[in-house]
């Protein structure tokens, strides 16, 4: 009697777990859409710099702080192309400033409405992209002694981009099928009953990374002849950059 308990017990036992792994009332899938979210990234060491220097001048004479500035920009233009012959070079942002004096309070507490210059801020930047990494230290160092670093950023030539495309999208479809075989066995159906019925690859556009290159406020500092000394060379470390993508599927069970 104590034996049939326990073989009774077992049964009982068992029952549950093929109810648990298939329930009996779960709904039918045939025909059921599914859409299926799927992600792949791929690593490369950063092969490319985007360098922004810049140079300030501030005078009185206004037609005298654009001349100084006019003039240490084609050092600093020529310093680069020295240093890295194969740089691209990209002069931008020229601005021009009036600098007004401290705000004046009249009598009656209102201020000052017509104010006079008393000095004039000129500036300009210049944007070097290059893949010469290992001469990026020298040829920083070499144009700081004229022009000011403003920011770098480091990241992929579009060579690079476009090769490791075709490994981006390979890693994504891998992972669909990776997740639609997941799916499948979660509803206890096939892998071989679901039909792809559509893949949109970044279609929407919402995915897509697009790396700005911003121009950064002008400086409140101008160059003077006492920068022009010898620059000891910046450490720069160019990482690796991640590219994703995002798969979206629509799979249909038979």
């Amino acid at each position: 009697m104590h034996t049939m308990k326990k073989l009774a017990a077992a049964a009982a036992v068992s029952f549950a777990l093929g109810a648990h792994a298939a329930p009996a009332d779960a709904p039918p899938t045939t025909g059921t859409l599914v859409v299926v979210p799927a992600y792949g990234e791929v690593k490369h060491v950063n092969d490319q710099a985007i360098v922004v220097l810049a140079i300030e001048e501030q005078d009185k004479d206004k037609a005298a702080a654009a001349s100084r500035v006019n003039q240490k920009m084609k050092q600093g233009l020529e310093s680069v192309k020295k240093e890295d012959p194969n740089a691209s070079l990209k002069t931008q942002g020229y601005y021009t400033y009036p600098v007004y004096p401290e705000e004046r309070l009249l009598p009656n507490g209102q201020p000052v409405k017509q104010r006079t210059p008393t000095a004039w801020r000129v500036g300009q930047y210049l944007q070097v992209t290059t893949t010469s990494l290992d001469k990026l230290p020298k040829t920083v160092a070499a144009a700081q002694k004229i022009l000011t670093l403003n920011s770098i950023n480091f990241g992929l030539t579009p060579e690079t981009t476009r090769q490791l495309d075709d490994q981006r999208i390979a890693a994504t479809y891998k992972n669909l099928n990776e997740r639609i075989g997941s799916i499948a066995n979660a509803m206890g159906r096939k892998v071989s009953d679901a039909v792809i019925d559509t893949i949109d690859f970044e279609g929407s556009g919402n995915y897509a990374q697009r790396e700005q290159v911003s121009m950064a406020a002008p400086m409140m500092m101008r160059a003077k002849a006492a920068d022009m000394v010898e620059v000891a060379e910046p450490s720069f470390e160019p990482g690796e950059t991640t590219l994703q993508m995002q798969v979206v599927g629509k799979v249909r069970f038979k």
